[in-house]
């Protein structure tokens, strides 16, 4: 938070994975609060009942710097609501949006809010495969180097801990998955457990498993709507209610009888 000599707010809030269900209390406060919604068209669909009777400015993917920009202007004077997927400062939009009011130079009171983020949302259809430690890597080189990506990942999988991939795969770049399960793979035994949730918690979710070896061999399931959970060294496939769940141990059983 940050005091203003201003009129006006800025909220970067986060919507999660957008059913209403999954909003915060105060993510829905922020947005009501706020006299302009501005965010990518996809997640403003996502909220429309909420925004019906608010000024909206819908933007489109790759005009992340132009909506950053255009939020920090109208928040000198009105209160604006910065919507970005999930959690805004897990591969949202409060790094923009703050590195622009940085570079303003201009005294605009603003709110990060946070939200569910994808990696846990998709944990959580799938049961609990990020009960620990866990590290989370996107895929898309857009802003980051596919060498610097690369080595990130090979550290990462060395670790032996869950690894939840964002951004996994694109018509722009078919091959970014394949290249990072190649990585895994020389860690990794080829029947570690991996699962992709798409869509989770909006419609046409789907949740399945995989082993490493096979979504290798065929990742064609998989898109940009999906996280790709890799197991980690103790993460495992169980059954409860004759339902398949993956689950990595937090150690528990090492310590205590149930």
């Amino acid at each position: 938070m940050q005091s203003s000599d201003n009129t006006g707010k800025l909220f970067i809030v986060g919507i999660g994975p957008g059913k209403k269900e999954q909003l915060t209390g105060r993510a829905r406060e922020a947005i009501l609060e706020s006299d302009i919604i501005i965010g990518n068209d996809f997640y403003l669909r996502l909220i429309e009942e909420l925004v019906e009777e608010k000024e909206v400015i819908r933007s489109s993917m790759g005009k992340e710097v132009e909506r950053a920009r255009r939020c920090v202007e109208l928040a000198k004077e009105k209160k604006v609501c910065m919507v970005s997927g999930g959690d805004p400062g897990v591969y949202g939009m409060a790094s923009i949006v703050l590195e622009v009011l940085e570079h303003d130079n201009s005294c605009i009171e603003y709110e990060v809010v946070p939200g569910v983020t994808a990696a846990t949302a998709a944990a959580s259809l799938a049961g609990s495969p990020l009960s620990g430690d866990y590290v989370t890597l996107s895929l898309s080189d857009l802003l980051t180097p596919w060498e610097i990506i690369e080595k990130r990942m090979d550290l990462a999988f060395r670790m032996g801990v869950p690894v939840a991939v964002y951004n996994p795969k694109s018509r722009g770049r078919p091959d970014n998955l394949s290249q990072a399960l190649s990585i895994a793979l020389k860690y990794k035994d080829g029947d570690l457990p991996v699962t992709v949730v798409k869509n989770a918690f909006r419609d046409e979710q789907e949740v399945r498993f995989f082993t490493l070896k096979s979504l290798f061999e065929d990742d064609s399931f998989v898109d940009m709507r999906s996280i790709v959970i890799i197991g980690g060294e103790e993460s495992r496939i169980g059954t409860v209610c004759r339902k398949d769940l993956m689950i990595t141990p937090r150690g528990y059983d090492r310590k205590y009888v149930y």
